[in-house]
């Protein structure tokens, strides 16, 4: 999956994917997530002003519904909380979502979708259940360049048994396997922003420092 973070010199340019209007002092930038026809998992790195589905897919769903239902996955359950479209981008339930959100949604249209905005004043945290577990590489973890890199950043004793990406190509997912000391098997690369769908041993916070260190926004594409 394709991302790319740069700054927006030309905002205007993509204003029609904007919620909001950022100041001229604030770092906004974008991540592009290519979908295919059928299932996509994608996040929203950055700060877009939207707080519930229907906003973030009012874009995607102006001139016909392809996005027809978004699941958010919810470890208090164990189980994915689906809302669904009954048309015109009408969605019940319209479940929250903010920076950080993890959103797999099924589309009947290739396209590519953004997460546009400014910075997140905090950057995103997840509490980690024991169980399954979707989080976001956050936007000042650059350095987790790994599947291993991310699992020992949670914690030195495999906390981690496993981390799982979607592969929209396939229409399936890629498990990476932690086979003791988080040595993974295979071990992919990520970057920020890479939403990950992953199996915890443990509960804790993480990233469990404080959330207001600033990020590093600016990437190439990859």
């Amino acid at each position: 999956m394709k991302k790319l973070i740069i700054p927006l010199l030309f905002i205007f340019a993509f204003s029609i994917l904007a919620a909001v209007e950022s100041e001229p002092s604030e770092v906004v930038g974008y991540v592009k997530y290519p979908c295919v026809v059928g299932d996509n998992f994608v996040a929203m790195p950055m700060n877009d002003g939207h707080t519930v589905v229907s906003e973030v897919t009012a874009y995607y769903n102006a001139t016909q519904d392809i996005i027809m239902s978004v699941n958010i996955y919810d470890p208090i359950i164990q189980g994915w909380s689906a809302c669904t479209n009954y048309g015109g981008n009408y969605f019940e339930p319209d479940l929250e979502v903010g920076p950080g959100s993890v959103l797999f949604f099924y589309s009947y249209q290739a396209f590519d979708f953004y997460s546009i905005g400014s910075m997140p004043t905090t950057n995103a945290q997840y509490t980690i259940v024991i169980g399954d577990n979707t989080i976001m590489v956050p936007l000042n973890k650059s350095s987790l360049t790994s599947v291993s890199l991310l699992a020992m950043d949670m914690g030195p004793n495999d906390e981690i048994g496993a981390v799982n990406i979607y592969d929209p190509i396939i229409q399936g997912w890629s498990a990476c396997t932690n086979y003791g000391g988080n040595y993974f098997e295979p071990d992919p690369e990520i970057s920020i922003g890479t939403p990950l769908f992953l199996y915890s041993y443990a509960n804790f916070v993480w990233p469990s420092g404080p959330r207001s260190i600033n990020s590093s926004p600016v990437r190439g594409s990859k």
